[in-house]
């Protein structure tokens, strides 16, 4: 008996992942399958009727499986959060202000250079206050001096760096001026390929791979004028904190990681080591590690930023977006990284029109998750005191409650099994660096007995979620609404039907390391989002604090 549940378990996976064997499929090893799959309309006749059929399509998938698919090759199958017409914004061109702000604000007078953001070293860059060189080389001194102890660097990008803001002096010194972003050092996460740099993505199977193009949005910051100084840690193949060189930490406690898998992004802003950097998320990978970290982070609408050079995860939930010192500055970035680029083949032409966030007006109406901010959680008191604040400007708070979301987590699973499948066969999943339940080898592996009806089957449900959660939104009649950032459903919901937002600190807990509350908006409303967290954090002033020590 032993033995033929081991024979029925190995057919399973063969029948799921596509391996050949050597013998014929038999009747109870198929019947043990469909138990495992959750099929019970298999009986004998039908299974002797089905075997030829099975054999064969076991050697279609061993041939699919063992195929040389790059990772950057997307499916066929495309996925696009709109479902009307009228929720594409009405230009499809992008904005941003090209000048450099006429004034500078600086608390007591001084400014600290590692806390400037960037329309403050806009200002000083333009007005020749500094040197793009000098600004490169005083964040590349930071990286250097700090990284032994938050683990938040793969690889300093120093000489081209240099080469760049030397050319971007040249071009000022001319009368050329790219903008906001001119001489601007940033991070980016290391599943953004740079010419001429190892792109790890984090995992030891892939530390000496180099990917020799620009991804879509490094060329876009290039253009904008922007510096690229280093490739920043990030969680394995976009999972937690931990990567084959360490696990990167909190600034505000470096006993604790800096969550992730944004990791090194959150870390190197939140310790002042970068003015900005770009992360991505798949299913909270820009919110976790900024709650924790004390930073800003945007996670745009589906499809508006390219992902072209990008590690790819899942094809239809990873987005690209900016983690900054503030909302302003999250605004500043996202318009120069939403060029549509149609080398993805999810992105959607929607430029996005960045305007200067303006002062709410009285009456406005804004949404709360009622039933889960009523709770008792983590993050409570801090988000009530927020809500207050809100009120305090003017906002009307809107009760807002969101639908329940399908268990259909598994949609993520699979797909990131797909993209990663030749790691699991060859067996070089073993290298990762963690191994336990709750980690990549094991979801890969599991994930491949997922039947593809059960996946279609899903999707569907994702589109029902998707028209369940629009009608929310125009029920309530609000563009943005408040939730918590990691204590409610609507992280997994919003990372599902594609819409964006916008994490900002709003207190410190009882060990002193910050929390954060999240603004969610409609699809393509990142200027709505932007502007209620930028007239928050103006009347709180949470986000001019920083950890010590740095």
């Amino acid at each position: 008996m032993q033995r033929t549940i081991v024979y029925a378990v190995a057919a399973l996976f063969l029948l799921a992942s596509g391996m050949a064997i050597n013998e014929a499929l038999t009747r109870a090893e198929v019947a043990t399958a469909a138990k495992v799959l959750a099929l019970d309309f298999w009986d004998a006749e039908e299974i002797d009727l089905a075997l030829p059929d099975l054999e064969e399509q076991m050697k279609n998938l061993a041939e699919i499986g063992h195929a040389e698919i790059p990772n950057g090759l997307s499916p066929a199958l495309v996925f696009n959060p709109v479902l009307r017409a009228e929720q594409l914004p009405a230009s499809k061109t992008v904005s941003a202000p090209a000048s450099a702000p006429e004034y500078i604000t600086v608390i007591g007078g001084k400014l600290d250079l590692q806390w400037a953001n960037i329309e403050q070293l806009s200002h000083m860059i333009f007005n020749r206050k500094v040197s793009c060189r000098r600004v490169a080389e005083f964040y590349l001194k930071r990286l250097k001096t700090h990284n032994p102890t938050l683990h938040c660097v793969i690889t300093l990008t120093e000489e081209r760096a240099l080469a760049q803001a030397d050319a971007l002096d040249a071009e000022l010194a001319a009368g050329k001026y790219r903008g906001l972003l001119h001489g601007i050092p940033y991070g980016a996460k290391d599943l953004l390929a740079a010419k001429g740099y190892p792109t790890t993505w984090g995992a030891k199977p892939y530390a000496g791979q180099t990917i020799d193009v620009d991804a879509s949005v490094i060329e876009q910051l290039d253009a904008a004028g922007a510096v690229l100084v280093a490739k920043l840690s990030m969680g394995a193949l976009a999972w937690g904190d931990v990567w084959y060189g360490e696990m990167t930490r909190n600034p505000w406690d470096t006993t604790k990681g800096s969550s992730g898998s944004s990791a090194g992004s959150a870390s190197a802003v939140a310790a002042g080591l970068v003015p900005f950097a770009i992360g991505t998320e798949t299913l909270g990978s820009i919110v976790s590690p900024s709650t924790v970290c004390g930073t800003t982070g945007l996670r745009p609408t589906f499809g508006r930023v390219s992902r072209h050079g990008a590690m790819a995860l899942s094809w239809t939930m990873d987005k690209i977006g900016p983690i900054t010192r503030s909302a302003r500055d999250a605004g500043l970035v996202l318009a120069a990284i939403a060029h549509y680029d149609p080398r993805d083949g999810h992105a959607i032409e929607a430029g996005f029109q960045y305007h200067w966030p303006e002062a709410p007006k009285k009456g406005t109406r804004l949404g709360y998750y009622k039933s889960r901010m009523e709770r008792d959680y983590p993050f409570h008191d801090q988000d009530s005191l927020a809500l207050e604040t809100l009120r305090r400007l003017g906002y009307t708070l809107v009760p807002i409650e969101l639908p329940e979301e399908p268990d259909i987590r598994f949609v993520l699973n699979v797909e990131a099994a797909a993209a990663f499948e030749s790691l699991t066969r060859s067996n070089r999943d073993d290298e990762l660096t963690r191994q336990i339940r709750n980690a990549w080898p094991n979801v890969f592996r599991t994930a491949h007995f997922v039947p593809a009806v059960a996946y279609v089957q899903a999707n569907r449900l994702r589109r029902q979620l998707m028209e369940d959660f629009d009608a929310a939104l125009q029920a309530a009649e609000v563009d943005v609404y408040v939730n918590p950032s990691w204590h409610s459903n609507s992280l997994f919901i919003t990372n599902l039907t594609g819409h964006p937002s916008i994490t900002v600190p709003n207190g410190l807990n009882e060990e002193g390391t910050p929390t954060s509350i999240t603004f969610t908006g409609k699809l393509f409303h990142e200027q709505a989002i932007i502007d209620v967290a930028a007239a928050y954090q103006a009347a709180s002033g949470w986000d001019e604090l920083h950890p010590k020590g740095f």
